[in-house]
C-alpha cells in the first residue's frame, strides 16, 4: 500500500465521529469523506487531516491514524 505523505488527498474508511471545527457542534465524517493530510505524526502513525467543503471552507479538522485512511489517486501510477 501507498505510504501517505503531507498534502496528500486521503478518504476515511470508516464513519468518524467529530466536532465541527471552531464550535462544540458533534459531526460524523462518513466513511470516503475527502480530506487532506496537513501534518504527519510519529513517522507516520497519525496524520491531522483537514476536511473542507467545495468552497474551501474547513468544517473539521482531527488526528486521524493511519489505519483509518485510504490515499486517493488522479493519476495512474506504475508499480513495477
Amino acid at each position: 500500500m501507498a505510504q501517505i505523505q503531507l498534502h496528500d488527498t486521503v478518504a476515511l474508511v470508516e464513519d468518524t465521529k467529530t466536532q465541527r471545527f471552531m464550535t462544540e457542534q458533534e459531526i460524523i465524517l462518513r466513511r470516503g469523506q475527502v480530506g487532506t493530510v496537513v501534518e504527519k505524526y510519529k513517522d507516520g502513525e497519525a496524520f491531522e487531516v483537514e476536511f473542507s467543503d467545495d468552497k474551501g471552507q474547513t468544517y473539521a479538522l482531527l488526528t486521524v491514524k493511519s489505519e483509518k485512511l485510504m490515499p486517493l489517486f488522479y493519476n495512474l501510477s506504475v508499480v513495477g
